[in-house]
């Protein structure tokens, strides 16, 4: 395998029905999304644009903190406008916003608790400017390559 291979990410998308779509990934996972639904109950692909974004650092971040304490609480918004200018429609003013609290005082005794609310600024500040593949990706502006594909 060379890098290229072992580096490569992938999602197949495929119709289910007027609006409709499923994602799947390589591993079998799946994620149903479409345009506004009737229900409400799917994602739309800014919706999951903003998913992508929070839920990639909120990995990060856990991973840097629940290892020193477990959290009472883990929750993170993620805002942006759409909005339709000169550069057609995009998102602006993206905001990643964490309310993470873990236990009063040390919590197991051996100040994990203290240990793990002194990080996570650092946790959260690492994974935005250097690990988040998803927040990077889009703040460095990479492009995006359309094609058709003849059947």
């Amino acid at each position: 395998m060379t890098d290229t291979d072992t580096s490569l990410r992938s999602v197949t998308i495929e119709r289910t029905g007027p609006g409709h779509f499923v994602a799947t990934n390589a591993r079998g996972g799946t994620v149903a999304f479409g345009g506004a639904s009737d229900d409400g109950t799917e994602f739309t692909p800014v919706e999951l644009l903003l998913a992508a974004l929070g839920g990639c650092t909120a990995i990060d971040v856990d991973v840097a903190t629940s290892r020193h304490a477990e959290p009472t609480r883990f929750s993170v918004a993620v805002t942006g406008n759409k909005v339709n200018d000169e550069h057609g429609n995009h998102m602006t003013d993206l905001t990643v916003t964490f309310s993470v609290s873990f236990p009063d005082g040390e919590g197991d005794g051996g100040g994990g608790a203290d240990r793990a609310r002194a990080i996570l600024p650092r946790a959260v500040k690492s994974s935005h400017d250097r690990l988040c593949t998803v927040s990077r990706t889009v703040e460095l502006g990479t492009p995006v390559t359309a094609r058709v594909q003849e059947a």
